[in-house]
């Protein structure tokens, strides 16, 4: 994609790249991101996105794209049951263990290395 400008950025009809598309900072009132959205206790409910906004961006990178979503149709965000919140303990408690060792190492393993930092100290010693 060629640089753009903010002109560019400027499409409320879609014509130029499918969904109706406004410059950073410049959409019309009734849409939100979903950030937006999350931040007035809605969200997407489901809904196609209904517009984009753009930011173009130096040296030839691909612009910034935040998606937009009609308020009016947005939901209420599903509350936390105690069910919910049981699942996400779990699945923070799975983070903990390490597949190695199959040890509760007390903090999240980092899934750059995939091991505790014992089991990694000790990969890298037998590697040396």
């Amino acid at each position: 994609m060629n640089r753009l400008t903010r002109t560019d950025c400027h499409d409320p009809t879609g014509a130029r790249f499918g969904l109706p598309t406004y410059p950073w900072r410049l959409a019309p009132e009734g849409l939100a991101t979903r950030r937006q959205l999350r931040a007035a206790g809605l969200r997407p409910g489901g809904q196609e996105v209904a517009a984009q906004v753009l930011r173009p961006r130096r040296r030839g990178r691909e612009p910034l794209v935040a998606y937009l979503y009609r308020i009016d149709a947005a939901k209420p965000v599903r509350p936390m049951t105690a069910a919910r919140w049981a699942a996400v303990r779990r699945a923070v408690a799975a983070r903990r263990v390490c597949p190695a060792c199959r040890l509760d190492r007390g903090y999240c393993i980092p899934t750059s290395v995939g091991v505790c930092n014992t089991c990694s100290m000790t990969s890298a010693a037998l590697a040396a």
